[in-house]
């Protein structure tokens, strides 16, 4: 199984994973054309930086047994078996925003524009070379590993 593995100490908390994953759910745009200040630019990590601790990235972890899923009562999150990454399908959110109250780490947040719907990582799966977070990050703080069950 796949997960995206992160290096706090390695993170300077330049965003440019913020950017990579806004660009890589914006229809049309690059790292370099994304429309940053758009309703529709919604990033699904986020870089926390704490006076004491520095910068925390926070990403999906994609969990093994992920309150999402288990808070969702419409059926809109659910546990892929073979890939093990947690999937979103907005046609069946009913948006009552319970995966998002639910998620232990703060991930999970309604979008900006619609508040319809819930922004959540996808590993980017669309993508053949994997998520744009990991590919965007120049220290190397981010990166996808194998992991064991």
């Amino acid at each position: 199984m796949k997960r995206i593995i992160i290096d706090r100490e390695k993170c300077d908390g330049c965003l440019n994973c913020n950017v990579a994953c806004i660009s890589a759910h914006e229809e049309g745009s690059n790292f370099y054309t994304v429309n940053l200040g758009s309703v529709d630019s919604e990033t699904r990590n986020f870089i926390k930086f704490d006076a004491k601790t520095g910068y925390t990235p926070i990403f999906c972890r994609h969990c093994d047994e992920p309150e999402c899923v288990l808070s969702c009562m419409s059926g809109a999150m659910e546990k892929d078996p073979v890939t093990g990454h947690v999937k979103y399908d907005e046609s069946k959110c009913a948006a009552c925003y319970m995966c998002v109250m639910n998620c232990p780490f703060g991930v999970l947040k309604p979008d900006n524009k619609t508040r319809t719907k819930v922004i959540k990582c996808d590993f980017c799966e669309e993508k053949q070379d994997g998520p744009s977070c990991v590919k965007a990050c120049p220290k190397q703080a981010i990166e996808v590993k194998e992991v064991s069950r």
